[in-house]
């Protein structure tokens, strides 16, 4: 969702200072949420913050219905947009990723797609890394561990479905190198965190 936002901006085809609005399928979207107020507008760079830092699913719903005018219309993008950069084994059917039997990306997958968000879109990387937001009076820590310690981390973003268990996919930078890992099938928070942070330091 981010990947085809950035690609947006960066084409000059949107601007961090659009404002979209909040249909109420946004507003009433369940999980994570950056807590959009229904039938407002919300700046387009809110709406990143609210999705990279906040894990937002209702932004996820308010960028996808702002590029597309559907998720579904969107979705169709997101997986056009797959194909065109290699992600073989995915498949979209929403912009927030929540629990659907179609709706599926492998941990090789993610790992292409951190590398292209990184390496087609270096002027927006820096969102990833901030750690914390507030929206509508509502401040919301990045949901990232890894940032909150000192090994070098710099993006991008965790997930959880009880389907696929506690996961993140993860930058770090030490001097000239950078990695990115991806962990997924974790029984708890603090085991993602604890294997990532493992993992990270085994590769430097």
């Amino acid at each position: 969702t981010v990947y085809l936002l950035f690609e947006k901006l960066h084409k000059g085809e949107m601007k961090l200072t659009d404002m979209l609005p909040v249909s109420e399928t946004a507003w009433r979207m369940q999980g994570s949420k950056m807590f959009v107020a229904i039938n407002s507008k919300v700046a387009v760079e809110d709406l990143i913050r609210g999705i990279i830092v906040q894990s937002g699913n209702d932004a996820c719903i308010v960028v996808a219905e702002g590029i597309a005018g559907t998720e579904e219309a969107f979705a169709e993008q997101m997986n056009k947009k797959a194909a065109e950069l290699g992600l073989t084994n995915s498949h979209f059917v929403n912009s927030h990723g929540l629990e659907d039997p179609n709706h599926k990306m492998t941990v090789r997958d993610l790992l292409k797609l951190a590398e292209h968000i990184y390496a087609d879109f270096p002027d927006y990387y820096h969102y990833f890394s901030e750690l914390e937001f507030e929206f509508n009076g509502i401040k919301q820590g990045n949901r990232n561990p890894l940032l909150y310690k000192d090994i070098g981390a710099d993006g991008l973003k965790t997930g959880h479905l009880s389907v696929s268990g506690y996961g993140i996919t993860a930058s770090a930078k030490r001097g000239d190198r950078r990695i990115f890992m991806v962990i997924h099938g974790m029984s708890d928070m603090q085991s993602r965190s604890d294997e990532a942070t493992a993992l990270v330091e085994w590769a430097f």
